[in-house]
């Protein structure tokens, strides 16, 4: 019989702290009768989001074209989406139920290329654009490609989203930590990433490529413009190629910030040597349509040779999802002014940003009301990454500890709190170590999905829960 011992030992070191023991015990809870408010993953339907009328009509049509024959059932939809499902399937008759070329349907590939270009101002061409399963798949395809292991390593911040460090694990490859600026709103500061890549180069590290998550991902960051291109520069003057992770482009809530994307920056900056592989998803911004699994890779300022080898791993399975496919052209491609579909779309789309931008503010608030809690309030993303202060524990001397041993004891006492919250709450969170952070720091990162009143009682929980949790620690 196979044992453990047999697996890829690669497997066995990879974490995924999302959906690791916090949330297991949150699921054994639930099915005990307990009501939890999960607040551990970016997943907005599941957390009653309601899904656009726009992109379902349209999906419903294309996954049973039978219903385009039905004049009583057609009354029901806004004639535009009718005529455009008409014209989709006269450019791709198989519908939904046929493979694709690998890179995905050709008129897709157009409309991201179209959608790129009305965003940036910038030329793109739809062959380098490859549709994914969801944005994980295209992270996934650049790391498997780009590394060789054991020597070479990829730079992602910390705190950073695990999918990175779960896949680096997975493909051998080494992990160059950066640490995030947070008492600079979390941007990225230049001096942490140089002390950063030449202490991986003097362990032996070859550093290939930068990942940048913009806005972010724990911590609710809005990349400022300065910092987008401080950030070409030092990749450009160290070789490296920049994986930016702009899936929350979207959701930016503070009108004196704006999204910079990698693509139009680099231009602007006639960037033609640094390589960027840029992703985005239908998971996040305001669809939410995270089942769906759509997204896209678009790959600047690489060859042709290299360009064939993604596509080559593309086929390998196959092509992405072709319901994600299309749900990935109608993010791209929404309804215009005139559509009779045009004006629910756009109040939807907004009712959730405005109820993303309230939720989080509340969060924010809230949270720095709380004596022993503080936080960046989130001007970006789905995420907030709260710091919190415990009592000393007596007899413990962290400052003697190795750097492993300081950064287990810390791990111990965020997954200890986070665990007592969960027990005590039902508030279900991360643990700040499953994301990294410095010595000497606790956070756990919560999302603000759930429905106002769910925030609000969070809060009022998560002060009480503190307050107790601290008492009992000084008194023990």
């Amino acid at each position: 019989m196979l044992t453990i011992q047999d697996l890829n030992p690669d497997v066995l070191v990879a974490e995924y702290a999302v959906r690791g023991p916090i949330v297991q015990r949150a699921q054994e809870l639930e099915a005990q009768g307990r009501k939890i408010i999960y607040c551990n993953i970016g997943n907005p339907q599941a957390l009653k989001q309601r899904p656009l009328h726009f992109l379902r009509q349209a999906l419903s049509l294309l996954e049973n074209p039978e219903l385009l024959d039905n004049p009583a059932v057609l009354a029901a939809y806004p004639k535009d989406i009718v005529a455009r499902v008409r014209e989709l399937l006269k450019k791709h008759p198989p519908g939904t139920g046929a493979y694709t070329q690998s890179p995905g349907i050709p008129f897709i590939r157009q409309a991201v290329a179209d959608f790129i270009a009305r965003r940036d101002g910038v030329s793109v061409d739809k062959d380098n654009i490859i549709l994914t399963d969801g944005a994980s798949k295209g992270v996934q395809a650049v790391l498997l490609a780009l590394l060789t292991p054991p020597t070479d390593g990829v730079m992602i911040p910390i705190p950073q989203y695990p999918l990175y460090s779960a896949t680096l694990a997975l493909y051998g490859g080494a992990q160059i930590g950066y640490y995030l600026d947070e008492e600079n709103r979390w941007q990225l500061n230049h001096q942490i990433l140089t002390a950063s890549i030449e202490e991986a180069i003097a362990k032996g590290v070859r550093p290939k490529a930068i990942v940048v998550i913009n806005p972010g991902n724990p911590t609710g960051a809005v990349l400022s413009r300065d910092n987008v291109e401080m950030i070409v520069r030092f990749a450009r003057a160290h070789g490296l190629t920049i994986i930016a992770d702009e899936v929350y482009q979207e959701n930016v809530y503070d009108r004196e910030l704006r999204f910079h994307s990698f693509a139009r920056v680099m231009s602007e900056m006639k960037e033609t040597e640094t390589s960027l592989f840029s992703l985005h998803s239908v998971s996040k911004g305001f669809l939410g349509e995270c089942g769906h699994r759509g997204g896209y890779l678009e790959l600047r300022n690489v060859p042709d040779p290299v360009l064939a080898e993604f596509i080559k791993l593309q086929s390998i399975s196959l092509c992405a999802n072709v319901s994600g496919q299309f749900a990935t052209y109608f993010m791209v491609a929404p309804p215009k002014p005139g559509d009779e579909s045009y004006e629910t779309y756009v109040r939807e789309r907004d009712a959730v940003l405005a109820d993303l931008k309230a939720k989080a503010e509340i969060l924010g608030n809230g949270v720095n009301a709380i004596p022993g809690l503080s936080v960046d309030i989130p001007r970006g993303a789905m995420y907030a990454f709260v710091r919190f202060s415990l009592p000393a524990q007596n007899g413990v001397n962290v400052e003697a500890m190795s750097a492993d041993e300081r950064r287990a004891y810390e791990g111990g006492r965020d997954s200890e709190y986070c665990l007592a919250l969960l027990e005590q709450t039902g508030i279900c969170v991360v643990p700040g170590s499953g994301f990294g952070q410095r010595a000497g720091t606790l956070h756990f990162r919560t999302t603000f999905l759930p429905p106002r009143d769910e925030i609000e009682s969070l809060v009022e929980r998560l002060k009480t829960f503190h307050g107790n949790f601290v008492r009992a620690l000084e008194n023990a």
